[in-house]
């Protein structure tokens, strides 16, 4: 027995050695000269990691209260020393792809058409009309996400951020029941703020990056449902849309550059727009979703999910880096999304 505990925490060492060698903390450039109240004043916009300097411009660093041009070289200089700026082979790049996991949806089909499930290091991002399944499947992925899944994945901890007050506690509960987990558990693993600007909604990241940082490799899945709603009250008009795509690009690149450095899935779920010029062009759907293509090209897999008859749904692929374009039907169930019933 007792051998068996030590094979645990073994493996347990082992697991966060790799978390470990994948989150390097930016409190490392004390070696190399960079004093702490500088490296606070990094941590109190959320840039925790190494990776995070160089995910950040200079421009960016100099707009931080304290931060001169010569201490942003210097930060830059001593984070270039840590990482290796170069380029890596195909068969490298592979290797560290390995890192990447997946998170079941509840529905086989519905996995087995984002070839095994919601990807890490990755943006998805779910449009449709309402009532298409968008906030359902965001409620069972906040159980999944805590269920060991494949090849090695151990489950974790989830962050909702609710922009249209859809979050229900007790709809996890009943997902709990189905794959036969503790109601107080899963609800303890999911951290929810509720966004009511889009200023707020970018404020909260900060948030977010500081807390995969301070539990690093414990985070598995940020949800935003929805990603545009607030973006959609805070600007209106043409005249404002230019600021709006702006500010929407600066934060679905903060979304990608979090989703890398902390190896987490982030999950968004839009709304769509009735699109006028359709009808000139004859296509057989009118709508579209928005965000224009700020938020087509950010999003790294796009799923289109739209009613079927009943309590079925059908999802398709509708733009990824590597899986074909394809449909599946899946069911919204008490115990949230599953397999459609022949």
């Amino acid at each position: 027995m007792k051998a068996a505990e030590d094979q645990v925490v073994e493996d347990e060492a082992g697991y966060q050695d790799d978390e470990e060698s994948f989150f390097q903390d930016i409190d490392t450039l004390q070696k190399h000269g960079i004093n702490m109240a500088d490296l606070k004043k990094l941590k109190s916009v959320g840039i925790c990691t190494v990776k995070g300097i160089q995910m950040t411009t200079r421009r960016a660093l100099c707009n931080i209260k304290g931060l001169s041009e010569a201490k942003v070289d210097k930060i830059k200089e001593a984070a270039g020393k840590i990482l290796t700026n170069g380029f890596l082979t195909a068969f490298e790049y592979s290797a560290k792809r390995k890192q990447v996991f997946h998170i079941m949806t509840g529905s086989l089909e519905f996995d087995k058409l984002l070839g095994g499930g919601m990807e890490s290091m990755a943006i998805t991002e779910a449009f449709g009309e309402f009532r298409t399944g968008k906030t359902q499947l965001s409620h069972t992925l906040c159980v999944t996400a805590q269920l060991p899944g494949e090849d090695g994945y151990t489950g974790g901890k989830v962050i909702f951020i609710d922009t249209e007050n859809t979050f229900r506690p007790d709809r996890l509960k009943d997902i709990a029941d189905r794959f036969n987990v503790d109601h107080d558990a899963v609800l303890d693993n999911v951290l929810y703020a509720r966004a009511y600007t889009s200023e707020h909604q970018m404020e909260l990241l900060d948030f977010v990056a500081a807390k995969f940082h301070e539990e690093g490799g414990v985070f598995k899945l940020l949800i935003i449902d929805s990603i545009m709603a607030l973006f959609r009250v805070d600007f209106s008009g043409r005249g404002e849309l230019a600021e709006r795509q702006q500010k929407l690009a600066q934060m679905l690149s903060r979304l990608q550059k979090i989703s890398e450095e902390y190896n987490v899935a982030v999950f968004v779920t839009n709304q769509m727009t009735a699109d006028p010029g359709a009808g000139m062009t004859f296509q057989a759907d009118p709508k579209k979703p928005i965000g224009g293509h700020i938020l087509a090209h950010a999003s790294t897999t796009r799923i289109s999910l739209r009613k079927g008859r009943g309590e079925l749904r059908i999802a398709k692929i509708f733009d990824s880096p590597d899986m074909p374009e394809n449909e599946a039907t899946f069911a919204i169930t008490p115990g949230g999304i599953a397999d459609a019933k022949e």
